[in-house]
């Protein structure tokens, strides 16, 4: 079987299955088999396969038909501007969660050391990502899952980064050391009602931890800012994501606790999802 004739194939299957990018993902999964880029598979579609690549072909296309997401599958995800390995014991890192990076940068002096804590890193995205434009700052990591933490610190050590990130499996709950200048977090803020209306991709294969916020989806949200209000120097920052109905209360939570709400960014669809704040 030639390129040509599996790429067909796999379009085939994944449109019967109702995936949304049936061709992309065909083409992405032929280039993770043959180890060759996308490119260079259009441009010699009369390659023959060998056996144990149309096997391994034939497995991913099954995981993808049954919605598990092509990061999993691919392994990894870009974020930022960099490539972050992913599996199914973290969350996707998603576009929209950059918005905490363009926010967190202006806060962040190129030529000073700040001290930063991300809590719940899940993969380290944005924390690596925020050590890496400004390389003069130190920062902890900590998450509940001993798994994320593992995907974080292996992410870290890709970016050669493993010297500049202390990772710590714990709830940021029983965390009590440092102050620092900023605090950078994206909880798990999906409601309970919410989180059963995820498409199948989200809902049955990446982590509940990490997305669902509890009953009303400010379990987490609340955690963090309480635990901000203790960790954080005077003037230091809090920079969170939300969800897209949850300015409101989050705001009110911030000021209840000595926050000033600095700012709301929108996301790439024009809805709220990140807020800058200041500890008075």
């Amino acid at each position: 079987m030639n390129y040509n004739e599996i790429l067909k194939k796999g379009e085939n299957i994944l449109k019967k299955n109702k995936i949304k990018n049936p061709y992309l993902d065909t083409e992405l999964i032929l280039s993770k088999v043959t180890n060759r880029k996308r490119e260079q598979i259009l441009l010699n579609t009369s390659n023959k396969l060998k056996n144990w690549e149309i096997t391994a072909f034939k497995n991913y296309i099954e995981r993808r038909q049954h919605k598990e997401p092509m990061a999993y599958i691919l392994g990894y995800k870009h974020f930022w501007k960099y490539k972050f390995l992913t599996n199914k014991d973290v969350l996707i890192p998603r576009p929209d969660t950059e918005l905490i990076i363009e926010e967190a940068l202006k806060y962040l002096p190129n030529d000073k050391s700040k001290k930063i804590l991300d809590i719940g890193t899940g993969s380290g995205c944005i924390v690596v990502s925020l050590l890496k434009e400004r390389p003069k700052c130190t920062a902890t990591a900590i998450d509940i899952s001993l798994k994320a933490i593992n995907v974080a610190k292996t992410n870290a050590k890709l970016h050669q980064l493993e010297n500049k990130i202390n990772f710590i499996n714990n709830d940021i709950d029983k965390y009590k050391s440092n102050y620092y200048d900023l605090i950078i977090s994206n909880p798990p803020y999906i409601n309970i009602f919410e989180l059963s209306r995820l498409d199948d991709d989200i809902k049955f294969h990446e982590p509940k931890l990490a997305l669902s916020g509890g009953l009303d989806g400010f379990k987490n949200i609340k955690k963090v800012i309480l635990k901000s209000r203790k960790l954080l120097k005077l003037k230091g920052k809090l920079i969170i994501e939300i969800g897209h109905k949850q300015k409101n209360n989050s705001i009110q939570i911030l000021k209840k606790n000595g926050f000033y709400v600095n700012k709301i960014s929108k996301d790439l669809s024009g809805r709220d999802r990140c807020i800058i704040s200041t500890k008075i």
